[in-house]
């Protein structure tokens, strides 16, 4: 399994930290091939995120290679121009990267945490289907064509979408358990000393 992890300018830390923590210990304890990498649509390099820690970027942008494409959120509450997912939609790029490759791969599942959803959703890609983001975003993405429910973690199959900041605990364990088995799942949540919070609906 191969976990991309997408990177931008202002993202919230924790919303790329959590999935990136569990899906590493997932391709340590699983026994089966695993690969986690934090990509960038503009290449390597260091980048700010949302509190002011840096982070480098060292993998290269390859959705083609990747079964899972993790997109976390960050400063779409912004309105000063400063960096995060309401830059990024404006700016256009990324949103068309992230419709491009999933209109290009049959194996990519899309995933988002908190406001990685209103990339998505800027993508084109929640429209009409099930989804779920931060709660202070439900609003605009319901406006936007998606479908709203009410649950921590939203699988619509290759879409797969969680809510606020901590649910990208919740949603990487969910993939786990879905791809990996529930007693890989089990065992991360041992490591973590974490349950898995919140109902997942799915179809």
């Amino acid at each position: 399994m191969n976990v991309d992890i997408v990177m931008f300018e202002g993202v919230e830390e924790l919303d790329y930290a959590a999935p990136y923590e569990v899906f590493a210990l997932a391709a340590r304890h699983s026994g089966r091939p695993a690969n986690v990498r934090l990509v960038s649509l503009d290449g390597p390099g260091v980048l700010r995120c949302a509190h002011g820690s840096e982070v480098r970027v060292t993998d290269r942008w390859a959705p083609d290679e990747a079964d899972l494409l993790v997109v976390p959120g960050g400063g779409y509450q912004r309105r000063d121009g400063g960096p995060g997912v309401r830059a990024e939609i404006e700016r256009g790029a990324l949103p068309r990267a992230l419709a491009d490759a999933a209109r290009r791969s049959r194996r990519l599942t899309l995933a988002s945490v908190c406001t990685g959803s209103m990339l998505l959703s800027a993508a084109g890609l929640t429209r009409n289907r099930p989804c779920t983001t931060h709660h202070l975003s439900l609003a605009d993405l319901e406006e936007q064509g998606g479908v709203l429910k009410k649950a921590r973690v939203v699988d619509d199959g290759d879409l797969v979408t969680a809510g606020g900041i901590t649910s990208g605990l919740d949603l990487a364990l969910w993939l786990v358990r879905r791809e990996l088995g529930a007693d890989t799942a089990l065992r991360l949540e041992a490591m973590l000393e974490y349950e898995a919070r919140g109902t997942v609906w799915s179809r």
